[in-house]
């Protein structure tokens, strides 16, 4: 079984790379539809639409611009995930993502940083490098 470090992990606003990251999360998800009827003994569902989500946490880097200064809010990019690195033979989640909300964090003792919230639209596609 392989596990991967959390350090291996890359995103590409298309093909360029977000800068100073420091997390991200991809929650996926499939709606249900009750398709019982009278008579039936028991509850039965059909999979309707799916869906997807997620954040990225970021160090703040204004010269990045190819990436975080390109994530508006209300924008639409190419977005990659590669949860396990970006090269031959790793796992990535590709989707066109509307960014939902764009963050900055000031803590006095601490790095500034960036947040972003996005939604797939048009589903997401799982492939390999």
């Amino acid at each position: 079984m392989a596990t991967h470090h959390g350090k291996e992990g890359s995103v590409k606003i298309g093909s360029n790379v977000l800068a100073e990251i420091k997390s991200f999360s991809l929650d996926e998800t499939a709606e249900t539809v009750a398709d019982t009827a009278m008579g039936d003994t028991a509850a039965s569902y059909l999979v309707g639409l799916t869906d997807g989500s997620g954040s990225i946490e970021c160090h703040w880097d204004e010269t990045d611009t190819n990436g975080q200064v390109a994530m508006t809010a209300g924008a639409s990019v190419t977005l990659n995930l590669y949860p396990e690195g970006a090269g031959a033979g790793d796992t990535y989640a590709t989707m066109t993502a509307l960014i939902t909300s764009v963050g900055v964090s000031v803590d006095m003792g601490d790095i500034v940083s960036r947040s972003f919230g996005f939604q797939s639209s048009g589903g997401i596609t799982w492939g390999t490098v």
